[in-house]
């Protein structure tokens, strides 16, 4: 009979080196060559499909899994997960920890290869549910959507284990390579698009299938590396043990709670499908680059904390919980302010630089993708935000409060939907920027619900230094924006039509050297407000000893 661990008299030890700003440095050092690799993989794709019809499909049937993806691989999972084998490690011996990660491993592989044979099965139910347009309207859409669903839905089975393998690495403090895993995914299907896609009538499927290959490839890359910690699962089906019990408990609700702007998105695929042609893609493209510096930075820095976090509650150390959401915020904002301005003002350039080539994507697809970039940069840095005030309540086993407030969010976003698409469609034909800008909008309702939890609840208290920080970061914001301005007029660079004309090389320089002067300004301006790379480190990141 399973027994819960029992307490051994041990108290965790303190590292005040900057330990949590080097752990996210790793993470955000691999998850940043993925983002960019992911880049070349949307300029291979650009190029490859465009905004066509088959486009629009392919980036359907994968958004779909990679939804559920981050439900269970980096979502609810690895939220409710990670604070619980957290709290098997300090409290357990390492038997009770390898035998509630065998049955979280069966557990959740068996239910994941239910859903993935049902969705399989019924492919064309869920793409009439997901394109509903398509399965009234455009037969040939829905029954490649269907196809396609075949072929990419099963990434989610091998991309969730791999979540449960990372979730164990990061709690050893092994986030390397959890955070190199990605990349396997843009290398699969960059290949995909290279070398397989010629071998196919149509090149879109091709792609399709590069996503099932990448899912097992990034599984079977994880697995050595669980064996040199001993820590290598055996699958167990066990419903009835309390670890699994507690995650699944803690899961429902906090796939709410962590994904809403996931899910936000998903119903703005849906609806994008009942509006003209190359919106789907309009909204993959601006999304994807809005997403580079959430996926950099933000989620580095969720990765790292929670265990921390999860480490501090359990050694009831308040005020270490409370210094670690505090610096969380401010490496967050020190981020995402100046990624938001510049996405701002350079929306076309960036855009045009990464993907107008050829006849595949016109002009008319850079300016419809500007319009979604610039009113998803409006809610970038409420997204970032969202990715580390929510560990503030996991960390402590609490997905009530963060469902609610989703919950809130969600409804407010559908409402906005409708707010703002149907105008901007009947009068401007940008219905595509509404999906954008409602999503922008209930993410800062999400935010900051999200904080004012937090401190109601005295779960975080702010140091007395926001004050001085804030006024330097407004402040270097907009001497980066001058920067910016002054450095694309020189270059002509708000100018698409003389951009076009330009090379590939030409373009990149340009606007390699426009981004580094504003980013050498923003640097300064901190610099001399008297911030320093000392600033930076972490409070004292609790650890344990090894069972």
């Amino acid at each position: 009979m399973t027994q819960e661990p029992t307490q051994i008299k041990q108290q965790p030890t303190k590292k005040s080196d900057g330990g949590l700003l080097r752990s996210s440095g790793v993470v955000s050092f691999f998850t940043m060559l993925s983002r960019f690799l992911g880049l070349a993989r949307d300029i291979i794709f650009a190029r490859v499909i465009g905004a066509e019809a088959l486009a629009d499909v392919f980036f359907v049937a994968f958004k779909i899994p990679n939804f559920f993806r981050r439900l269970f691989a980096e979502g609810a999972f690895a939220q409710a997960f990670v604070p619980v084998l957290g709290e098997y490690r300090e409290k357990g011996s390492q038997a009770a920890l390898r035998e509630l990660t065998n049955r979280v491993f069966g557990t959740l592989g068996l239910s994941l290869l239910l859903l993935t044979l049902v969705v399989v099965l019924a492919a064309p139910a869920l793409a009439a549910l997901f394109a509903p347009k398509w399965y009234l309207n455009d037969p040939f859409k829905f029954n490649a959507t269907a196809e396609m669903l075949r072929i990419t839905f099963p990434y989610l089975l091998f991309i969730s284990m791999t979540g449960v393998a990372g979730g164990i690495l990061n709690s050893y403090d092994r986030f390397a390579v959890p955070a190199f895993t990605p990349l396997l995914l843009n290398m699969s299907m960059i290949f995909a698009a290279l070398i397989a896609a010629p071998w196919f009538d149509q090149p879109t499927y091709a792609l399709a299938w590069g996503v099932f290959a990448a899912g097992i490839i990034q599984f079977v890359f994880q697995l050595p590396f669980l064996a040199r910690i001993h820590m290598l699962p055996v699958p167990v089906v066990d419903w009835k043990h309390p670890g699994v019990k507690k995650i699944l408990a803690l899961m429902g609700p906090a796939i709410f709670g962590v994904s809403v702007s996931q899910i936000n998105l998903l119903l703005d695929t849906m609806l994008a499908t009942f509006l003209p042609t190359g919106s789907v893609s309009w909204l993959y493209y601006s999304d994807r680059l809005s997403e580079l510096p959430l996926g950099v930075f933000a989620v580095a820095i969720a990765t790292v904390i929670l265990p921390n976090l999860s480490r501090h509650h359990s050694a009831s150390s308040t005020e270490a919980y409370s210094q670690t959401l505090d610096w969380a915020l401010r490496m967050v904002l020190l981020i995402a302010v100046p990624a938001a301005a510049a996405l701002m003002l350079l929306a076309e350039p960036i855009l045009a630089t990464l993907f107008l080539y050829g006849d595949v994507m016109t002009a008319r697809d850079i300016s419809m993708a500007t319009y979604s970039l610039r009113a998803y940069s409006l809610g970038l840095v409420a997204f970032m935000l969202i990715k580390v005030l929510a560990p503030g309540f996991f960390a402590r086993q609490d997905m009530r409060t963060p469902v609610r407030i989703g919950v809130i969010a969600m409804v407010a976003n559908m409402f906005l939907n409708l707010l703002f698409v149907l105008p901007l469609h009947h009068y401007w034909q940008v219905g595509h920027v509404g999906l954008a800008l409602a999503t922008s909008v209930s993410a800062f309702l999400n935010a900051g619900l999200l904080f004012y939890a937090l401190r109601k609840k005295a779960i975080y208290a702010p140091s007395r230094s926001w004050l001085r920080f804030m006024l330097g970061l407004l402040v270097a914001v907009a001497a980066m924006l001058a920067v910016l301005m002054l450095s694309a007029a020189q270059f002509d660079a708000l100018n698409v039509s003389v951009w076009q004309q330009l090379s590939w090389w030409q373009r990149s320089v340009n606007i390699g050297f426009i981004c580094g002067a504003g980013f050498g300004a923003y640097l300064a301006i901190l610099w001399l407000s008297g911030m320093r790379p000392s600033d930076l480190r972490g409070p004292a990141k609790a650890t344990s000893r090894e069972h």
